[in-house]
């Protein structure tokens, strides 16, 4: 599995929510490549799930890539659960 976690420039808001979701992947015993990037960089990649802040929504839009919108960065429980929710879907 390959995750992309997204801001506008690549490193700051991005590196942190690539720190959570390295933490909840490991705490699940889930093995995934996590990748910080800019938004720009991301629509060309292919991976299995984007996630970014809520205010990139529109910036990804076009992106054909299951995708994560947090609304607020800094609650680590916002951001596992949504992660979980994706998690669990997939794996129905």
């Amino acid at each position: 599995m390959e995750i992309i976690t997204v801001c506008g420039m690549g490193f700051g808001t991005s590196l942190m929510l690539k720190m959570m979701v390295d933490d909840i992947l490991e705490k699940e015993g889930i093995k995934a490549e996590v990748s910080a990037l800019d938004a720009g960089s991301a629509k060309g990649r292919n991976a299995d799930l984007i996630m970014a802040s809520a205010d990139l929504e529109s910036a990804l839009e076009a992106v054909e890539v299951s995708k994560i919108f947090i609304h607020n960065l800094t609650d680590a429980d916002e951001v596992e659960q949504k992660l979980h929710d994706y998690l669990q879907k997939i794996h129905e």
